[in-house]
């Protein structure tokens, strides 16, 4: 009975958009002479045209939220740029257990990190480096003491709690919202905390999840919909490798909007080390930073308007316009703030072209009003022609009802299919949602939460009798 319970709360729990860690053999071409994470982090950082949008912008004074894990503020990358907000999780892990926050780090490095260093030329700069996070915690990673316990308190708690955070985000004046995590079914409280959220002009981030491994190797079709992606308004991010290709874990259905990357993407850790990232998280993160962007160089422009300019300047479209792999394309920072340019210029315009209006309108009457045009008097002719077309339409109505009615019925049953990789399905089985706190299956070489780049310099060094 108590296994049965267990299996229907994580049914429709949250947990983490990464996958179990996986420790890569020590790589041994690194340069010593410069630092490591800057030199691995570039090609993400040009994938995205973020050095040419840094000439526009990098962020400043707009707050990100990363609802995550929790955000260390003492690390050298991200000091003085971390406000620390709640802990929703219900555990009590301490924060100076190394393995508290350890997934959030990584997240908030990406979207705000400032490097440290003479001139901040080492270890890893956020998308936008001048914008500010703040860190409320609602998950816990599986390394946590709390994991197990977290794990298993009830699904619906979980929801709550990060209806919680959203709410406490958009109280707190956050522009942009990060969520790199994912809930397998929808939930009530969360959808109406992310209508707050959007009626109050944030941008809402999330990743689409990765599941995609799976579906594809069982021939399941599309992957199951990660929440709060496929939300309305919410940006769904997918993953893709260095090449530009899709992440072969990344899910691929309807919720994705855009791609970024997120094979072996550099990331700052607790403890100042550095690690290697894989996942739809850091392409969430990453998009989230864009969006930082935007909002500091635009701060007039609506949530909706950054959402579209984000999604209609993707770079490397797909053939059609749209795939459920990459959704719109490759998100591009530089690309992204010229389509917000424009889109503030013609708000800028709209309301001036308003303010010269008459004030007295069209219809009012008096020295500024339009004379109302004569209309002539009607005759029965038109009105036999619009009763006639109404019938037409009348007609045409039923007749379609009919055959979608008709194709329902034939159809039902290959629906049926879609449903059949949720949670619930036999232990040991690959399930196609997300469990609460429970990493998804790594398949080496990716996807994986992340390898050390720290240690792996330092054996490096001690294999080479290198001593920079």
């Amino acid at each position: 009975m108590l296994k049965e319970k267990s299996l229907a709360a994580r049914s429709i729990a949250v947990a983490l958009a990464v996958v179990a860690v996986v420790v890569l053999p020590v790589i041994a071409a690194v340069p010593a002479s410069a630092d490591i994470a800057r030199q691995r982090q570039q090609w993400v950082l040009d994938a995205l045209g973020v050095p040419a949008a840094w000439r526009i912008t990098q962020g400043r004074g707009v707050l990100v939220a990363v609802i995550d894990s929790g955000v260390d503020p003492t690390i050298s990358d991200l000091a003085g740029s971390v406000i620390t907000g709640p802990d929703l999780t219900g555990e009590h892990t301490p924060f100076s257990n190394p393995n508290w926050g350890t997934h959030g780090t990584w997240m908030a490095s990406l979207i705000a990190g400032h490097g440290h260093g003479a001139g901040h030329q080492d270890g890893i700069i956020g998308v936008a480096p001048q914008a500010r996070i703040l860190s409320i915690r609602v998950i816990t990673d599986r390394s946590d003491p709390a994991y197990r316990a977290y794990q298993d308190q009830p699904a619906n708690r979980g929801q709550r709690e990060l209806a919680d955070a959203i709410r406490y985000a958009v109280r707190h004046r956050a522009a942009v919202i990060s969520m790199s995590l994912g809930y397998s079914a929808p939930s009530l409280v969360v959808r109406q905390a992310l209508q707050y959220a959007l009626s109050q002009n944030v941008v809402v981030v999330a990743s689409s999840g990765n599941s995609g491994t799976a579906q594809t190797e069982r021939g399941q079709g599309h992957a199951p919909y990660s929440f709060p992606a496929d939300y309305p308004g919410v940006i769904g991010v997918a993953a893709l490798d260095r090449s530009g290709a899709p992440a072969y874990f990344s899910s691929d259905n309807l919720s994705v909007e855009v791609a970024a990357p997120g094979v072996n993407v550099p990331a700052a850790g607790r403890r100042n080390r550095y690690w290697v990232v894989s996942g739809t998280s850091p392409a969430c993160a990453l998009t989230a930073g864009v969006a930082a962007l935007i909002r500091s160089r635009y701060p007039g422009l609506s949530a909706p308007q950054v959402r579209r300019s984000i999604v209609w300047s993707a770079a490397n479209r797909p053939a059609g316009g749209y795939d459920d792999q990459i959704g719109f394309g490759t998100v591009d920072a530089y690309a992204a703030l010229r389509y917000a340019a424009r889109l503030a210029w013609q708000a800028g315009h709209l309301r001036t072209a308003r303010a010269k209006l008459p004030a007295r309108g069209f219809f009012g009457g008096g020295r500024a009003a339009v004379p109302s045009v004569p209309v002539p008097p009607r005759s029965s002719e038109p009105l036999t022609g619009l009763v006639a077309l109404a019938a037409l339409c009348l007609l045409l109505t039923v007749g379609g009802i009919w055959r979608l009615t008709a194709g329902l019925q034939t159809g039902g049953q290959a629906g049926a299919r879609g449903t059949q990789d949720q949670p619930g399905s036999p232990a040991g089985h690959y399930q196609g949602g997300y469990e609460r706190g429970r990493y998804q299956d790594a398949r080496p070489p990716y996807p994986f939460a992340g390898y050390d780049l720290t240690r792996i310099e330092q054996e490096r060094r001690e294999t080479t009798g290198d001593a920079h």
